[in-house]
């Protein structure tokens, strides 16, 4: 796990400049640096070293020397591909020269080969181009940004930007909108002007001054009902087989651990003697009991953590910091905190992350078993049922009859739906340039032919999945020079759980069926039962105390809020949720943990 930055310009001092650029990051590779000068190219690499500790040191350069590569991530099947890449004189027993060997072989082509996450930038000095890709899933991150006068850059993270004498630092308010509604920013375009994400299973060529980004990875859902238990079967092989080879390292591994099965599963697979579990002193928000008692079982060491309120609020600014975009999701502190506890003892975790949008464990997605008698009633009276539910005073209920008489076009933009386009109308200052289903139309356009459980498992792979939870991962684990490693989040495994009928996901009964009884054969504990929590945190609770409420107010009163908001409507929310007339605290902490981010930036 590392980080990578480089640009390419004619008139910068390049050994200065590209050395401020790999400083910003340093936190992602701690344990040495590297950089390629050359006529008007620079890159740079921060390294954590986890495989062949002395030989993979990088920028690395191909046998003849005419290609060099910056890379992040980790090639799980880079020893396989050794073994097809015969022509190649490897000099090292790393992963990174197999993207250089393979390279040679396939050109552009080299992504569809690659088992792993990875983000990695390949340039060619006979050619004068720069090659990067992006893993299918986009695991780690990958930006870039090109300057009127032409000089390209790219880089991990964001934030590197900052220190490279031709990038303009210029807020792009366009974005705001879909943030409030989906939470985090669920576009190649990003809060930064002209800053845009390599999108994942895409790759981007850089030549005589021009951008070329190509999609190499689509994600598909060829469903193949075979029987059930052979499906099972099949389940449990590929677990085993994905965590296998995401134990391949020469430091020690470890993993986190909640109570939900997606970790449990995890652990009881690879068995790493360490695990890490943070918690908080309300019930209902701890799962440290549960993460002890599996550990117990398996004769694993656990450690934890108790997160009080005053840790949580007052490291936000430098979450905000490292997430370079803001975010409104609770768990990220959560993430913080175990990541920086795991740190103390290993470089490398499992974690949990993707077994929900690939095996169907979203109770979202049983709308289609729990309400089939309401849905055999014809649209066009539900539909009207909703334009009449929408007009009525708020009451248990009502949001049921408006969401069954929607299209899920209209409605459906992820699991974790913050703001509406229509309450946006008003909260806003600025115009609705990009609604919400602008967004998300690409999305079900792919996949218009498909049922509903796939056009939904389809929207949360590619926004909730690889622009937040995949994204918050990767940030925290590296704040804290960890590197995150994510078994369910493969290619190998996708290819089984995307062939899973409805019926194997999603019953009245349950979630992520068929994933539960691949799991129940060897979790020793009954955590195969219980639905995953993902790191709750007691931030509804917190907002009701007097310090945080003030906090929020103080926020929510500043010039900022005042910039792009009707200020009057968030403390009457904030109001509202205080004196526990109505819950709303994700609306009011999505609007703080903007103007937190905003302050980091641009005010600071």
């Amino acid at each position: 796990m590392c980080g990578i930055a480089g640009f390419i310009g004619l008139d910068t001092p390049k050994q200065e400049v590209i050395k401020k650029m790999a400083d910003r990051i340093a936190h992602r590779g701690p344990d040495d640096e590297g950089f390629y000068i050359h006529d008007h190219v620079a890159l740079a690499h921060r390294r954590l070293s986890i495989i062949d500790l002395e030989g993979g040191k990088q920028p690395m350069y191909s046998t003849d020397g005419h290609l060099v590569v910056v890379f992040n991530g980790e090639i799980y099947n880079y020893k396989e591909l050794k073994e097809e890449l015969t022509d190649y004189q490897f000099s090292t027993d790393s992963d990174t020269e197999v993207l250089l060997a393979g390279y040679e072989k396939w050109g552009s082509d080299l992504p569809d080969h690659l088992r792993g996450m990875f983000a990695f930038a390949i340039y060619d000095e006979n050619k004068k181009t720069l090659f990067a890709a992006r893993d299918p899933f986009g695991i780690k991150p990958f930006y870039y940004y090109q300057n009127p006068n032409g000089t390209f850059m790219f880089a991990s993270e964001i934030k590197a930007f900052l220190d490279h004498p031709d990038f303009i630092k210029e807020f792009n308010e366009k974005i705001l909108p879909g943030y409030l509604s989906f939470s985090f920013t669920p576009t190649v375009e990003t809060f930064f002007k002209n800053v845009y994400r390599l999108d994942a299973g895409h790759s981007l060529t850089f030549s005589e001054g021009l951008i070329t980004v190509q999609r190499y990875y689509h994600v598909t859902f060829p469903i193949d009902k075979k029987d059930y238990n052979d499906t099972v079967d099949k389940i449990a092989q590929v677990m085993e087989d994905s965590v296998s080879h995401h134990m391949i390292s020469d430091v020690e591994v470890g993993s986190f651990l909640s109570s939900g099965i997606d970790s449990s599963y995890l652990v009881t697979l690879a068995k790493p003697d360490k695990t890490y579990t943070v918690g908080y002193n309300i019930d209902r928000y701890n799962e440290i009991g549960y993460a002890e008692e599996l550990t117990s079982h398996l004769g694993l060491n656990n450690t934890s953590k108790m997160i009080n309120k005053e840790e949580y609020m007052n490291i936000l600014d430098k979450i905000m910091y490292h997430m370079d975009e803001p975010s409104s999701d609770p768990a990220i502190v959560s993430l913080y905190f175990v990541a920086e506890l795991a740190r103390k003892d290993v470089k490398v975790v499992l974690s949990g992350e993707g077994a929900d949008e690939f095996f169907g464990g979203y109770n979202t997605y049983r709308e289609a078993v729990d309400f089939a008698l309401y849905n055999k009633i014809p649209f066009s009276i539900r539909h009207a049922v909703a334009n009449v539910a929408k007009k009525m005073p708020a009451k248990r209920g009502l949001n049921f009859l408006v969401r069954r008489g929607e299209k899920l076009e209209d409605r459906y933009i992820g699991v974790n739906r913050v703001w509406s386009d229509q309450e946006l109308e008003s909260l806003l200052k600025i115009p609705v340039t990009l609604t919400n289903q602008e967004i998300t139309k690409p999305v079900y356009q792919e996949y218009k032919q498909e049922p509903d459980l796939v056009k939904m498992q389809a929207i949360d792979i590619y926004f909730w999945l690889m622009k937040d939870i995949l994204q918050k991962a990767d940030r925290m684990t590296m704040a804290n020079s960890l590197e995150g490693r994510v078994p369910f989040v493969d290619k190998e495994v996708f290819k089984v759980a995307s062939s899973l009928p409805f019926e194997y996901k999603v019953t009245k009964a349950n979630t992520k069926v068929a994933l539960r009884d691949a799991a129940k054969r060897v979790i020793p504990t009954e955590a195969y039962k219980k639905k995953k929590l993902g790191f709750p945190v007691p931030v509804r609770d917190w907002m009701r105390d007097d310090d945080v409420y003030n906090e929020i107010k103080r926020a929510f009163s500043t010039p900022t809020a005042d910039r792009y908001f009707d200020t009057v409507q968030l403390i009457h929310l904030l109001d509202e949720h205080k004196a526990q007339r109505s819950d709303e605290y994700r609306k009011v902490w999505n609007v703080y943990c903007f103007i937190k981010w905003y302050d980091v930036f641009f005010n600071a």
